[in-house]
């Protein structure tokens, strides 16, 4: 997981910690510098930042409000499918003011954790969580419950 500032503690980084710590592998998170300036120019640095740390064989997963919008079930197939891809996963995580287009344009995938906008220290939190809930799924764990109502 690749995100766009520093987390120095507090509930966001709790609930990140929380989740990643349960799945299996954990989530590798490398922090990138939040940038200055416009918002154009924020999300042109940052995005230069993103794009010089995604490993050139990952396949990149943009988290983006435009982004397909799985539900739980779904996620935990498209999970599997990226597995089967044998590519290691790269989750791209923005800073307040979003992706770059040139970020957008290089990632093999887009989701979005829904049409409410998230602050970004609490979407590495709620992306473990889904992904957790993902592997639940996969290997029949009864944390995910199907039976509710959607």
């Amino acid at each position: 997981m690749l995100a766009v500032g520093r987390a120095r503690g507090g509930p966001e980084a709790a609930l990140f910690e929380h989740y990643n710590a349960r799945l299996r592998p954990a989530l590798h998170l490398r922090e990138l510098a939040e940038a200055k300036g416009s918002p154009a120019e924020i999300r042109r640095r940052e995005g230069a930042l993103l794009l010089a740390a995604i490993p050139s064989e990952a396949m990149a997963v943009a988290l983006d409000l435009g982004g397909e919008m799985p539900d739980s079930a779904r996620l935990a197939a498209q999970t599997a499918a990226w597995a089967e891809a044998a590519r290691p996963l790269a989750f791209l995580i923005g800073g307040a003011e979003g992706l770059d287009e040139s970020v957008l344009a290089r990632a093999d995938h887009r989701l979005s954790l829904g049409q409410l906008t998230w602050p970004h220290m609490l979407v590495r939190g709620l992306l473990a969580e889904a992904l957790f809930r993902a592997q639940c799924i996969r290997t029949n764990h009864p944390y995910h419950r199907a039976w509710r109502p959607g």
